[in-house]
């Protein structure tokens, strides 16, 4: 195996700032954090919110089911193209444009008037979210070594889960204070003050003036891979490759777990078990509260397994099938006589979700190199949206007629269906040796 050069020419390599900052990696990790937060509050604005629009704008479940799936094409669209942009424009102007589409998606939220408006809001807000994960992927690929590259993985996970344990307070008292649509506009414009951050501080590690010399050197002795031709790179040549589509299959049937409690939540909270806008505020919050910790400690798990002695792949692997065999307590969510109890199954599931794929993310890492990191990520992206947004329709004409029970069941075997996928196709015996070699 060859070092991969993670500097491409477009960008120079300046001579060395005054200014250094120690353990600059995990610095551009928060930055990452905080990108992850915003889209998070963002798309979970509407989530929230959706008791009182849905009664404002007279939508049924399957109505609102249909809304979230327009976000959900668009989204899964936007993994693969932004990720493919990514790799071509670089990290930094790749998530620039993606979260610029998306802020002035979140303000157009505000004027609309129908259940047409709120559909198009929603594809366009997809559409700009679908960049966001594979330029988080792709700048952790660049910025940490192996070792690292879970736990780092983790603390940008957690932006996901800190944004879905802060949005429910927030957008609610937003709302109380401001309005629905205003909240909207509040919340788009949380995006542009992280862009004149984000311009200001990201470069490649090799180009960055602020980066230590024994921090660049650490970076580099980690960033190893197997070269990829300009062939290798190509969206027919990546689906013909059995490491992709094992990936791509496992996040299409995992995710959707993560966007069932993502989209209907709030809504299963009000109808099931009868709390208002307020009870929902103050509970909804506490299952991605252990979402959190699940990314964090799924990230020092396999990372420390790696410091051990494991290789990278396998790792994951423990990780990953030790967190499959929590996620099967969702299936008796539904069971439970008392809000107290569903909320603590839920939290459960949530942090096995979270342990889960943070690991899966991170292989993108450890078996492709950082060239085409950002466009193998997309493919997963939208593998993982096009299973979200199946269960998120089926979910609202299961709803409509039979009410949560099936849903619950069934979101309780997602995860280790997906995980016996991913070992199938990544552990053939012809391909053992070299994925654990990777």
């Amino acid at each position: 195996m060859s070092a991969i050069d993670p500097y491409p020419q477009t960008e120079s390599r300046p001579a060395r700032g005054r200014i250094h900052i120690r353990g600059l990696r995990w610095w551009i990790a928060a930055l990452l954090l905080l990108a992850t937060l915003i889209s998070y509050i963002d798309r979970l604005t509407l989530s929230i919110l959706a008791p009182t629009i849905c009664n404002e704008l007279h939508l049924s479940n399957l109505q609102y089911a249909g809304i979230n799936v327009w976000f959900l094409l668009a989204y899964s669209l936007g993994q693969t193209l932004f990720g493919k942009l990514q790799d071509r424009l670089g990290t930094k102007w790749g998530l620039f444009i993606a979260m610029s589409v998306w802020s002035v998606a979140e303000m157009l939220h505000a004027a609309v008037r129908s259940l047409g408006g709120l559909g198009l809001v929603r594809f366009i807000l997809g559409a700009g979210e679908g960049g966001h994960w594979p330029a988080a992927i792709k700048g952790v690929a660049e910025w940490f070594p192996a070792n690292q590259r879970a736990l780092a993985m983790g603390i940008v996970n957690t932006g996901a889960t800190l944004g879905s344990t802060i949005a429910p307070p927030l957008i609610v008292w937003l709302q109380l204070s401001f309005g629905w649509r205003a909240t909207f506009i509040l919340t788009g414009l949380l995006g542009f003050v992280w862009l004149a951050v984000w311009l200001f501080c990201f470069h490649l590690p090799g180009c960055h003036p602020w980066i230590q010399t024994h921090e660049l050197e650490l970076i580099q002795s980690g960033t190893f891979a197997k070269e990829a031709s300009s062939a290798d790179r190509s969206w027919i040549a990546l689906l013909r490759n059995r490491k992709v589509m094992s990936i791509v299959l496992a996040r299409l049937l995992g995710d959707p777990v993560w966007w069932l409690y993502l989209v209907w939540l709030p809504l299963y909270l009000s109808r099931a078990h009868n709390l208002d806008l307020k009870e929902i505020g103050f509970s909804v919050w506490i299952p991605f509260l252990f979402a959190d910790i699940g990314a964090l400690t799924g990230g020092w798990f396999s990372g420390w397994l790696i410091r051990h002695g494991r290789q990278p792949v396998r790792a994951r692997f423990i990780a990953i099938v030790f967190a499959a065999t929590l996620t099967p307590a969702g299936a008796f969510v539904f069971a439970v006589p008392s809000e107290i109890a569903a909320i603590a199954l839920i939290s459960l599931v949530l942090f096995a979700f979270q342990f889960w794929i943070n690991n899966v993310q991170t292989l993108v890492t450890d078996l492709f190199p950082n060239r085409i990191v950002a466009s193998v990520s997309g493919l997963s992206g939208t593998g993982a949206g096009i299973g979200a947004m199946i269960f998120t329709l089926g979910t609202g004409w299961v709803v409509d007629r039979f009410g949560y029970a099936p849903i619950l069941i069934l979101s309780g075997l997602l995860i280790p269906v997906a995980t016996v996928a991913l070992m199938g196709l990544l552990f053939r015996a012809n391909d053992l040796k070299s994925v654990t070699q990777s």
